[in-house]
């Protein structure tokens, strides 16, 4: 009996010696240190900020589709790129969404992406001369793809303005105002483009596009 009883608490010393031994190895790989590149508009705290809750988690068994849900709540992440760094490191190479304007979409501030995406707004100084939209973010897309077909200078816009006519105009930095129609402005935009830097043009401000096959210039 105390044989047996003796063989039990040496086979229970050997277990729990095992499982201490099997805690301390896989502690190893808990996250410490995440570190953050390729990023120019987001702060590395910020996105650090985010990923909190993933440290002291198992780097060997943490997951993309975990990194990309506390990433992606930050609207300005297009994407990310990730690399584990074993034992307890996590480095991680941020896609930044770019912006193009501000505009203006359920009474706040927003900017819009490439992509015609709502970025949250942040007071940045290198996007303080971006133009402005005073409209319906999905009914700019189609006028932009327009613009940049065309090649359309549109670091020379200040704003475009949307009216309940379904048209736009667009307003420049030099004070010039296109008035587009609002069908088939695609023709209205090429026009604009072949007299705008014509000298006899020079001093007009207003390009009148709205009634069709003509331009009334003011």
């Amino acid at each position: 009996m105390k044989k047996r009883s003796v063989i039990g608490i040496a086979l229970l010393i050997l277990f729990s010696t095992i499982t201490s031994q099997k805690k301390i190895y896989i502690s190893k790989f808990n996250l410490k240190e995440i570190q953050i590149e390729n990023n120019f508009i987001l702060k590395d705290t910020d996105i650090k900020k985010l990923l909190t809750p993933l440290y002291e988690k198992n780097l060997i068994l943490l997951s993309y589709s975990e990194i990309e849900k506390e990433l992606m709540q930050n609207s300005f992440i297009e994407s990310f790129k990730v690399k584990k760094k074993y034992p307890q490191v996590l480095k991680i190479e941020i896609f930044e969404k770019k912006p193009i304007a501000i505009i203006f979409d359920k009474k706040k501030n927003f900017y819009l992406s490439e992509k015609i995406e709502l970025i949250e707004f942040i007071e940045k100084q290198r996007f303080k001369d971006l133009p402005y939209i005073i409209g319906d973010h999905k009914k700019f897309k189609i006028l932009y793809e327009t613009l940049k077909r065309l090649n359309f200078p549109l670091n020379s816009v200040k704003r475009f303005v949307l009216y309940e006519s379904d048209r736009w105009d667009i307003e420049t930095k030099n004070d010039q105002i296109i008035k587009l129609p609002s069908k088939n402005f695609k023709d209205s935009l090429k026009s604009y483009l072949n007299i705008r830097n014509k000298n006899e043009f020079n001093k007009y401000k207003i390009f009148d596009f709205r009634i069709k096959n003509q331009l009334i210039l003011k």
